[in-house]
């Protein structure tokens, strides 16, 4: 991948990120973040769940959580189980009150940490919008906690080394988004 092509595919994050309120400008750097918090939109949402079909029998963790969006939309639209790791506190605060406010907290659970040190043993299906870099930090945690055929869904960035089973691209909120949607193999 040429360094022009990589920083075309970042552009769009960093015009988010301008777009961000000023109350997130000016919130501290936590060194152990993975990436800025930037919410996925509703469309790539549902385009995510649905790429990795999930269903009643999933649970899907959420790894940068944020909100609780597409946690919610787990539980909501799919019947799944979801688990959201997010390490700002009032991200996570935020989340679970919407949970409770929706009366699913029967069916989600929203951790506050990092998500490096959570037990992804449980899930099924993980949904990550994280930079590159970071994709690759959690690769290794991936491939050890995960059971052979769980999904991973990342929403705009690859996880490098590993074949995506489907990507698909869509034009959404004025730019083109990718979903790609991989296969855990055999340890």
């Amino acid at each position: 991948m040429t360094a022009v092509f990589r920083a075309v595919r970042v552009l769009p994050v960093i015009g988010l990120l301008l777009l961000l309120p000023d109350a997130w400008a000016q919130k501290k750097y936590d060194p152990r973040s993975m990436a800025p918090y930037v919410p996925t939109p509703p469309e790539v949402v549902e385009r995510m769940l649905e790429l990795a079909a999930v269903n009643s029998k999933d649970t899907v963790y959420d790894l940068g959580s944020g909100d609780g969006r597409i946690i919610i939309a787990a539980a909501r639209k799919f019947g799944a189980r979801a688990v959201g790791v997010e390490l700002d506190e009032e991200l996570a605060k935020q989340a679970r009150g919407r949970v409770r406010e929706l009366n699913i907290h029967n069916r989600v659970r929203v951790v506050q940490g990092n998500l490096l040190d959570v037990d992804l043993s449980p899930a099924s299906v993980v949904t990550v919008y994280l930079l590159t870099s970071s994709n690759r930090k959690l690769r290794p945690r991936l491939e050890q906690s995960l059971k052979p055929g769980a999904r991973v869904v990342s929403h705009d960035f690859q996880i490098t080394g590993w074949t995506p089973v489907k990507t698909e691209s869509f034009e959404g909120q004025g730019r083109t988004h990718t979903i790609y949607l991989y296969r855990v193999g055999k340890r």
